[in-house]
């Protein structure tokens, strides 16, 4: 019974993430629509756009005071929905207060979320004692690209944010309240995941300075994430020469990737272990972008976002994974914490990056990312020894496998 209430909740987790996926690439992908139908000056976007992540950043952290008293579970039952009522709020209104509400709504509704729906997959990846916390930000990935279509297809035949948006939510909040029904932690079931009490700390505390590494490796992963989904159009259109038309490339094919390295990347941490794993993904990631700052042409360029897209894709999952592993007696409160670094990585990528391009270039720019990730390589010793791993007889046995 315990194995088929563990495989429903990771079925019913797998398609929050999906849900989450889908709704936030129809916001951002949507933002020039957003500042269309609002009137928001060039001005005053940033500001509208920063608050969102510094919103989110907030509710995370009151997130971590709530898990105290109520179920991660039951904080992501409430946010999911509020999160796709606050996409839909956005494309109703007319007034720049309204936006203002909405976008403000879907900020704190976003960190709740993200903090709730992750701490779920760590409890759930302790209960099945191997990696499976990629699998989840696979889905992630996949929605992206599904809400990322729709908003193309929204955009294509012009349709106004409110009609785009609808049928979507129409769709996912009954899904999504549907497959609520199931969210599971892993808290009752078995616990493979083992992890040695933290010295001088006991498992109920969270201790910063050891939390840290996986905060900056974090906070690096998603400078490089939003350096490729702000500027990647731009730079091969204005750096590498291409047309608008082929400037839209390097972004799909970065998903695609991010798709395909977290759907194969639980087999790579079960077989080599975390650190490794994290270390390829690092020095990948590096490489895709020393090959975007010295591509001759728009073509390779594209070849070095794609690359991008695999090293990437394994950094965010495993950091998660790596505080649960860290503080197992305390897990939610690490992974709220960390979450915080999320949109911290998220408001410094896109500046930095524009503000090195217009003093620099943007070739230069390219290459501060590609060290900041390769710092990562450093810290890879804060996700475990390979001892550690799983898999490779460090799994529980398979006689009570949950799927």
């Amino acid at each position: 019974m315990t194995d088929a209430r563990l495989r429903r909740g990771r079925g019913s987790l797998a398609v929050s993430f999906f849900v989450q996926g889908v709704t936030f690439a129809l916001l951002v992908t949507r933002i020039p629509a957003i500042q269309d139908r609002y009137g928001i000056s060039d001005g005053l976007l940033p500001a509208f756009l920063a608050a969102v992540p510094i919103l989110a950043g907030v509710a995370s952290v009151v997130t971590e005071k709530v898990v105290a008293k109520i179920a991660p579970a039951v904080v992501l039952r409430w946010a999911q929905p509020f999160v796709l009522l606050a996409l839909l709020a956005v494309g109703m209104g007319s007034e720049l207060w309204q936006a203002a509400v909405a976008l403000g709504l879907f900020g704190l509704a976003v960190g709740a979320l993200d903090a709730s729906m992750n701490m779920l997959g760590v409890s759930l990846q302790r209960a099945y004692g191997r990696s499976i916390m990629l699998g989840f930000h696979a889905s992630y990935s996949l929605g992206g690209i599904v809400g990322a279509s729709l908003a193309w297809a929204g955009a294509h035949w012009h349709l106004s944010l409110f009609v785009s948006y609808l049928p979507v939510v129409a769709v996912l909040l009954p899904a999504a309240a549907l497959g609520s029904r199931w969210y599971a932690s892993g808290g009752d079931g078995p616990r493979a995941e083992t992890a040695e009490p933290v010295e001088g700390k006991g498992s109920a505390g969270v201790a910063f300075r050891l939390l840290l590494p996986l905060c900056l490796v974090m906070s690096f992963a998603y400078i490089g994430d939003s350096t490729v989904s702000n500027w990647s159009a731009k730079y091969l259109q204005d750096v590498l020469g291409s047309s608008e038309e082929l400037a839209t490339v390097p972004y799909n094919a970065y998903m695609v990737t991010t798709l395909l390295g977290r759907a194969v990347g639980d087999f790579g941490v079960r077989r080599l272990g975390a650190a490794a794993v994290v270390r390829g993904g690092a020095v990948l990631a590096a490489l895709g972008f020393a090959a975007v700052a010295t591509a001759p042409g728009a073509w390779a360029g594209i070849a070095g976002f794609t690359v991008l897209g695999l090293g990437l894709s394994v950094l965010v999952p495993q950091t998660f994974a790596a505080a649960g592993r860290l503080f197992p007696g305390n897990s939610d409160a690490a992974v709220a914490r960390l979450n915080v670094f999320n949109y911290v990585g998220f408001l410094i990528g896109s500046p930095l990056v524009g503000a090195l391009g217009d003093a620099w270039s943007y070739r230069g720019a390219m290459v501060v990312p590609m060290l900041l990730v390769l710092v990562t390589v450093v810290y890879a010793t804060s996700f475990g020894a390979r001892g550690a791993r799983y898999g490779g007889g460090h799994e529980r046995p398979h006689t009570v496998d949950v799927g």
